[in-house]
């Protein structure tokens, strides 16, 4: 670009790489969709394009959400780009390993078939860009916490949610090296394949919710995987519904308060993720909770309501004390 040219703006100055991935995988998903309604090919009970049209989704709103979140850096911004880049190969590269597989009616991770040529060549790509992945995603949130990337209350949210991605990143890792639960099923075509682990925790395959897919008899490490890694997108929109309310409320104007409601609601969900993993780990669905479950969640959410609402009242009575009277401006 000519130094003469502008600088872009708006959506174009997002990180371009990131864009293209978000853009793809989007409409690989919208894809996906007409292949769960068309082709009536299962996996495990559920249809073949189900699994590709969720790490679509998935990672199309978190490629977007990076691909804007990197044009707001004043620091490292080249290492930065670069990391970005390689994040949306990995990701790419990833999601079209998981769709292939579903294509030709068989399993992507996990799967151990030795005789599969075509497996054996996808299963170094699924297995070594998680890795790629989850590294990539560690330096740009390293880079990211190096500066301010906004307000307060944004920067928090940014911060917060950075680092429930990461969390939501690591979690799969640490079952895929401590669930090992060799087994064989059988694929889309009626082929026994070997597989040498599951998502389910106390059954390995479980029978799945519709659409998640999350285990209705066991565990499930998916579920704190999907709450974490899609935590930044709740901070973000918190933060910008709390901006567009402070137009109506005087109270709100106040960038320290939006910042504290904001860590508030991320301490909540801090909360609420570990819980889920907790509750995972412990071979327990998540729509089956036990007591201990339901105090843990009740405990979150005591704790978050009692700070929201700390936070709510003393910031209306300091915009309260502020406000002026109609006798201020009267000289007697």
């Amino acid at each position: 670009m000519s130094l003469l040219e502008p600088a872009p703006s708006g959506w174009r100055a997002w990180h371009r790489p990131l864009a293209v991935c978000a853009a793809l995988l989007a409409a690989l998903t919208v894809l996906c969709g007409v292949g769960v309604a068309l082709d009536d090919r299962t996996l495990l009970g559920e249809s073949v394009w189900v699994k590709p049209l969720k790490f679509g989704f998935a990672f199309a709103l978190y490629s977007g959400t990076l691909a804007w979140l990197l044009t707001k850096l004043d620091r490292g911004r080249r290492l930065a780009w670069w990391v970005g880049t390689v994040f949306a190969v990995a990701t790419v590269a990833e999601v079209g390993a998981i769709t292939v597989q579903a294509a030709r009616g068989t399993f992507s991770h996990f799967n151990a078939d030795r005789a599969d040529p075509i497996t054996l060549a996808l299963v170094p790509i699924l297995t070594s860009g998680v890795m790629v992945i989850v590294i990539a995603q560690l330096i740009i949130a390293v880079v990211v916490l190096r500066q301010r990337t906004g307000g307060r209350d944004l920067n928090r949210a940014i911060r917060a949610g950075l680092g429930l991605a990461t969390a939501g990143m690591i979690i799969p890792i640490y079952w895929m090296v401590t669930g090992v639960h060799p087994r064989t099923v059988t694929d889309a075509n009626g082929d026994d394949i070997k597989m040498y682990q599951g998502h389910g925790i106390g059954d390995p395959d479980g029978h799945g919710m519709p659409l998640t897919n999350w285990s209705v008899t066991g565990g499930d490490f998916r579920v704190p995987h999907f709450f974490a890694l899609h935590g930044i997108q709740v901070l973000l929109v918190l933060t910008v519904v709390l901006i567009a309310l402070s137009v109506r409320h005087a109270w709100l104007r106040d960038e320290r308060v939006r910042s504290l409601l904001v860590g508030s609601a991320a301490l909540g969900y801090w909360g609420l993720v570990a819980v889920v993993t907790w509750q995972a780990a412990r071979g327990q669905s998540l729509i089956h909770p036990d007591g201990a479950t339901l105090g843990a969640f009740a405990a979150v959410l005591l704790l978050t309501a009692v700070v929201t609402v700390r936070i709510v009242v003393t910031a209306r009575r300091v915009a309260a004390s502020r406000e002026p009277r109609a006798y201020d401006h009267v000289s007697w």
